[in-house]
C-alpha cells in the first residue's frame, strides 16, 4: 500500500489516517416520504438533506467538498475536525472524510 496507511474505507477506496475526517449527524425522517438531513457538527454551513441514508450520506460529501473548496480559494483555512462532538437530538453520527483536489481543473488546463 506504499505511504499510505489503511485507517478506514470509504465508498470501496481507502483513505490516509492523517486525513481530514468531520461529524455528521443525520437525522431520520419522523413521517413516511420524508427526507434524511445531515449535518456536519465540525464543518459550520455543511447541511443537507437526502431520499435516504445513503443519497444523505452522498449529498453531505459533496456539500463538505464544496464548501471546502470555496473556502481554499478564498485563502481560508479549512475548520479542525472535532475530537468529540455530540447532537443529542441526531439518531445516527458518523465520521465523513473530506476529498480536495488540488490544482487547475480540467478544463482549465491548457
Amino acid at each position: 500500500m506504499g505511504s499510505h496507511r489503511r485507517a478506514g474505507r470509504h465508498k470501496g477506496s481507502y483513505y490516509h489516517r492523517d486525513m481530514l475526517r468531520y461529524h455528521v449527524a443525520f437525522h431520520l425522517p419522523k413521517a413516511p416520504g420524508g427526507m434524511v438531513l445531515a449535518e456536519a457538527l465540525d464543518f459550520p454551513g455543511a447541511v443537507t438533506q437526502g431520499f435516504d441514508l445513503q443519497d444523505a450520506r452522498l449529498m453531505i460529501a459533496s456539500a463538505l467538498e464544496d464548501l471546502a473548496q470555496v473556502l481554499l480559494e478564498e485563502g481560508k483555512s479549512l475548520p479542525i475536525p472535532a475530537g468529540d462532538v455530540n447532537s443529542p437530538e441526531a439518531d445516527l453520527i458518523e465520521i465523513i472524510p473530506l476529498s480536495v483536489h488540488a490544482g487547475p481543473r480540467r478544463n482549465e488546463a491548457a
